[in-house]
């Protein structure tokens, strides 16, 4: 087995830089039980003594601390109140109250609604390096705000708005973009130098397309978030980019406005084959992810496992500009052996030269 020659922050910005790293670096998404149910299958003390274990480049996340209003139990700064929906192997918060679902222009939200403020955040502590900061990548910053706005309305209500309340959603989009916008201002100037990644997120994909028009998107989503790409690309961050689904009519869009790393790559999905996003986008974009969370990980073989490792290293692998990870979130019903495998042959089969 070589030897590694790099940290895990190291490797992820050589392949962020299109340079060759001493190996692939292998990043970890999973639920608070999937992980638990891997800790404890390794014999491990903790979630980070699991990864290290297992090799993977695991990020650091980095979030200012939050001093704003008082808030009920389960509820967001936003006034969303949330349940745990138990699915059996573990538990969801679902947003069960949507404060602005009752109003019906822009002028009765402006008068009955307060908008959270950066201000409800104290960035200071930030200045201060976390641990694992200096030999893993670090992620702060970014924005998903479409996912904020159906909690805010109701996700029936938040699609009929896009045809027939567009000005609410044009409205409400600049308030959350603009918080994101100036909460992540004040994170990078706490923090010159020293932020890796900031994702600008939004799932716009089921399994066969879109969940909107790319009409829709381009006049929605498309000018907030260059606004944020711009503003991590002026402080020398790169952008992840985080859309599930079936998202390959609208990725040309994405990598127009300045994404750097797509996630999650779901290529059981229409059209995202892995062999044409490659050869179309490979040249543009780095790729995170590929590991089936649908089938793979969670209901296939060990060896199916260690042979969707060899592809994607193959694939999306191939040339550099590829980090191994789950699609999305690890699932409590993937076997923590699924997982440990995944890891085993990255770390086995990824070295380059």
């Amino acid at each position: 087995m070589p030897k590694e020659s790099m940290t895990a922050k190291e490797r992820w910005l050589a392949v962020l830089a299109r340079k060759k790293p001493d190996r692939v670096p292998m990043d970890f998404w999973a639920t608070d039980e999937a992980s638990e149910k891997l800790v404890r299958h390794l014999g491990c003390g903790s979630r980070q003594e699991a990864l290290q274990k297992l090799h993977v480049d695991y990020s650091v996340w980095v979030l200012p601390r939050y001093r704003g209003p008082l808030r009920p139990p389960m509820t967001d700064m936003y006034g969303c109140r949330y349940v745990r929906a138990d699915y059996g192997g573990g538990a969801y918060a679902e947003c069960v109250l949507n404060p602005l679902a009752g109003y019906e222009s822009v002028d009765e939200i402006e008068a009955n609604y307060t908008w959270p403020s950066a201000d409800w955040f104290d960035y200071s502590g930030l200045s201060t390096p976390q641990p694992d900061e200096g030999t893993h990548p670090v992620v702060a910053g970014g924005s998903e705000p479409f996912l904020t706005y159906k909690n805010l309305r109701g996700q029936q209500r938040a699609f009929m708005d896009l045809v027939e309340k567009p000005e609410i959603v044009h409205y409400c989009l600049d308030k959350l973009f603009g918080l994101a916008y100036e909460m992540t201002s004040r994170i990078y100037e706490q923090m010159p130098g020293r932020v890796t990644l900031s994702h600008v997120a939004e799932d716009m994909g089921a399994q066969e397309g879109l969940m909107y028009s790319p009409e829709h998107i381009r006049m929605f989503l498309l000018p907030g978030m260059k606004r944020m790409i711009d503003l991590a690309h002026s402080a020398g961050v790169k952008v992840q980019h985080h859309n599930d689904g079936a998202i390959r009519r609208i990725l040309p869009d994405l990598i127009d406005i300045g994404i750097d790393v797509l996630n999650p790559v779901q290529w059981r999905c229409k059209g995202m084959e892995r062999e044409g996003l490659k050869r179309d986008f490979g040249d543009k974009i780095v790729f995170h992810g590929g590991m089936d969370n649908q089938y793979t990980l969670a209901f296939g073989s060990v060896e199916e496992v260690r042979q969707e490792v060899r592809d994607n290293l193959r694939i999306l692998g191939r040339g550099g500009g590829y980090i191994l990870a789950p699609c999305h979130n690890i699932q409590a019903v993937s076997p923590p052996e699924n997982i440990v495998a995944m890891y085993e042959e990255g770390y086995s089969l990824g070295w380059t030269s």
